[in-house]
């Protein structure tokens, strides 16, 4: 039977695959004797979806790439918050946790600056044509076997779907490289927030037409599912390159392979895919012209570590009855039932 004395935290089973090494210090440092948490493991859950039997036994747990489903939360009333361990949140039905007085917390601080490096690694190896320069060389050929020179980035524009955490940390490093312009395209962001930046909004199909990297930089949802197709890659340059960091399915991947393919676009970099991890005939494979990561790219120590420490203060305020930061859900705080979960954990602080 569950302990429903004390605050306990699960931690999903995915932590122990993807993650093991480095979530571990980050809950030692965190959620000690003195924090009045406890931090288990959740037991192993089938296809990877939450069941009602296991988030009942706890009071917040940390999420990887656990699914929760509406079923997910059927006969739960324990459960007070889903501290996920980045931004991305498409896995987690949010309309389901809000409606059973759960609320939502991401990592933006902890996710901004990695993931905008990654995507910036991915356009100097793609201007740099770096994958083709290092095949040469272990072939033992050199210079003079190179099918194409390289770039420097003045010259270039980048762009990006979307100018949130994500997309405006990208800018700020970008800013200081020489790129001839920096344009993005974000229905919910107004020119006057990003002037600072020296960021120029467009529509939708100027960002494809005059962008020379197209980056991908914004959530997966029923709008942007499938965003990205053949339509907007026939509108890119044929020297541009498209990178995408954010969820594979935001882009259309059989549209993206013919581009490749038919080289209606010069490369793309590709972290993330529609399923993953992806199949091992995936064409994308094949084609030279494009880089693939397993979504690993920003996943450096220091990510671990700053998504871990974000999401830990989070749980512990919620521990203590008071909201933490980066919540989705808001509209949850103002639920009489989470109001009665709040009350209930100060009377034990």
């Amino acid at each position: 039977m569950a302990n429903t004395s004390g605050f306990r935290l699960g931690i999903t089973p995915d932590f122990y695959t993807d993650a093991q090494g480095s979530f571990e210090p980050v809950v030692a440092r965190h959620f000690g004797p003195d924090s009045g948490v406890e931090a288990v493991a959740m037991p192993p859950q089938p296809g990877k979806t939450a069941t009602p039997e296991a988030l009942n036994q706890f009071d917040a747990i940390f999420s990887l790439a656990l699914k929760i489903s509406p079923e997910s939360l059927t006969g739960v009333d324990r459960l007070t918050m889903v501290a996920r361990w980045g931004v991305g949140y498409d896995m987690i039905d949010v309309d389901a946790l809000t409606a059973n007085d759960v609320m939502l917390c991401i990592t933006p601080d902890g996710v901004r600056r990695p993931v905008a490096e990654a995507i910036l690694a991915l356009v100097f190896a793609l201007l740099k044509n770096l994958f083709q320069q290092d095949r040469v060389a272990r072939a033992g050929g050199w210079r003079g076997d190179l099918k194409t020179l390289g770039h420097n980035i003045p010259g270039h524009v980048l762009g990006s779907i979307g100018c949130g955490n994500i997309g405006r940390e990208l800018f700020r490093l970008a800013a200081p490289l020489g790129f001839t312009r920096l344009i993005a395209c974000d229905p919910y962001v107004t020119q006057d927030q990003v002037a600072h930046l020296g960021v120029e909004m467009v529509d939708f199909d100027t960002l494809f037409r005059e962008s020379d990297f197209v980056t991908v930089n914004t959530l997966l949802n029923t709008k942007t599912r499938g965003l990205v197709g053949d339509r907007e890659f026939n509108l890119m340059k044929p020297s541009a390159f498209f990178i995408n960091t954010a969820r594979g399915p935001i882009v259309q991947h059989d549209a993206l392979v013919r581009a490749l393919r038919e080289k209606k676009i010069a490369g793309a970099g590709i972290d993330v895919f529609p399923i993953e991890p992806p199949p091992k005939d995936d064409p994308l494979f094949e084609l030279e012209n494009c880089i693939v990561t397993p979504h690993a790219l920003a996943w450096t120590e220091e990510i671990m570590r700053d998504n871990g420490d974000e999401a830990s203060r989070n749980v512990l305020a919620i521990s203590r009855g008071e909201l933490p930061g980066g919540i989705v859900n808001r509209e949850v705080v103002e639920r009489p039932g989470f109001q009665r979960k709040l009350a209930r954990y100060r009377s034990r602080a």
